[in-house]
């Protein structure tokens, strides 16, 4: 399996477990750090950590490592490393704050929810 389809499990997971506004950016050639991050938030603490939780599970069903996951019993910003794709969950309060998409504003989006639910 490569990066795209982790991606795509990924990008799923965030939807099943009802993320909003979920965008996937490639980051290949800007970050050495990941080729894909997944941006999305949940509405409450609970929601964010049945995201986050969610994307693990399934990543670990498929075969895929869970390199690490930060800020998970906060439940405001959740990393999920999943080495080539790395996930942001937000709580809703704190996605405007950080503002991820401003910052890596350069990098093309990926549209994968229009694959996934086509």
């Amino acid at each position: 399996m490569d990066n795209q389809e982790l991606l795509k499990i990924a990008v799923k997971a965030a939807d099943d477990k009802r993320a909003e506004d979920i965008l996937a950016l490639n980051m290949k050639g800007i970050s050495l750090i990941a080729d894909y991050f997944i941006i999305c938030h949940g509405n409450s603490d609970k929601q964010v950590q049945a995201i986050a939780r969610e994307m693990k599970e399934k990543a670990q069903e498929t075969g895929y490592d869970v390199k690490r996951i930060e800020g998970f019993d906060e439940a405001r910003w959740v990393l999920i490393d999943l080495g080539d794709v790395v996930a942001h969950v937000f709580h809703r309060d704190e996605r405007s704050y950080y503002n991820l998409e401003r910052l890596w504003g350069d990098a093309p989006h990926v549209d994968i929810l229009s694959e996934l639910n086509s």
